[in-house]
């Protein structure tokens, strides 16, 4: 595999007590910043993944109203209050 050098800049004290903490762990600094980067790249695929399957649902919904097949907030209301009348 190859390497490549990641080289930032951050507050002394701040890098100080990283590598105290990273040591206290039993890890080495670049093991867990390379845990972060991994977390870090799942968590935006993640998310991106679900603004995309919103969106899809949102154009599906528009394209059903536009379609005359979807029914407005107020009927759909107007029928939950209907059933929650019909159980009680």
């Amino acid at each position: 595999m190859k390497t490549a050098v990641f080289t930032m800049k951050l507050e002394a004290d701040l890098r100080a007590e990283f590598m105290a903490e990273a040591e206290a762990s039993h890890r080495s600094a670049s093991q867990v910043v390379r845990e972060f980067m991994r977390a870090f790249v799942q968590q935006q695929r993640a998310q991106r993944e679900h603004d995309a399957f919103l969106r899809r649902k949102v154009e599906v919904a528009r394209a059903s109203m536009q379609d005359g097949l979807g029914q407005s907030n107020e009927e759909v209301e107007a029928a939950f209050a209907a059933r929650r009348a019909a159980h009680s």
